[in-house]
């Protein structure tokens, strides 16, 4: 089977490293032209440059709507009309688990603003172009903590990426019509960026040893695997799949 993306516009953010940089990266190699989003200029440029001429930089904030619906207006107005999304941006934020007394408000939103609303306004931005070319193929990056627990102990992490499972089914069914597909991925545990690393770093040898022993395939995936799952997805060969969440977590 071959996946290739030749004319398609593709937005993936969170594109400055990961799964976000594997992702554009697959885009690009198959022929599409990228635009690669995030708020970290430094390690987007790195992905950009990485990608080429079919891929460029965009800064911003997903978790700001009126950022977000500027920047795909200006999309459309370079002549570009974005065929496939892949809502990737999202993260800890820099927090680590606490009990859930200690949690801020502040906190609790931080991470519901870039994992879910973050995909919701993304999703919205682009859903009306979409829907005048009657064609789309949006693909929501999730984790295994939206499905069971998150490792990490953080419960808004876990919340939003179960939310996003859901926004994720309600989506398919309204958008469906104008033949949009929806879907999302599951990440298992990947080393794939400095968040991962401390996290990986922090179990000790025990813990990786317990981690390993509960996949099936004994082994950690790579940033590759998920993209991988995102090219599927987001190919002509997946027209006729909607709302659905795929887990690419080594089998549990």
């Amino acid at each position: 089977m071959k996946i290739t993306f030749e004319d398609r516009v593709v937005l993936v953010t969170g594109a400055a490293h990961g799964f976000g940089r594997a992702i554009a990266l697959a885009f690009a190699e198959r022929g599409a032209h990228v635009m690669a989003c995030d708020v970290n200029a430094d390690d987007l440029e790195q992905t950009v440059a990485l990608g080429g001429e079919r891929c460029e930089s965009l800064l911003l904030d997903v978790s700001d709507r009126a950022a977000v619906q500027r920047a795909v207006k200006a999309i459309e107005e370079k002549g570009l009309s974005i065929d496939i999304l892949v809502n990737n941006a999202g993260g800890v934020r820099g927090q680590v688990g606490r009990p859930l007394e200690e949690i801020s408000e502040a906190d609790w939103q931080a991470i519901l603003d870039v994992n879910l609303s973050g995909a919701f306004f993304m999703t919205q931005a682009v859903s009306l172009g979409m829907k005048r070319k009657r064609f789309g193929r949006i693909v929501n990056i999730s984790s295994g903590a939206g499905l069971g627990i998150s490792l990490t102990g953080i419960q808004a992490y876990a919340s939003a990426k179960a939310g996003q499972i859901g926004l994720t089914r309600q989506l398919a069914h309204e958008l469906g019509p104008w033949d949009i597909t929806v879907n999302n991925v599951a990440p298992g545990f990947v080393r794939s960026n400095p968040t991962t690393e401390r996290q990986w770093a922090a179990m000790g040898e025990e813990g990786q040893k317990q981690l390993l022993n509960n996949i099936a395939l004994k082994r950690l995936g790579t940033p590759q695997d998920i993209a991988s799952a995102v090219m599927f997805f987001a190919s002509e060969q997946a027209g006729w799949v909607t709302g659905q969440v795929l887990s690419v977590d080594g089998g549990k």
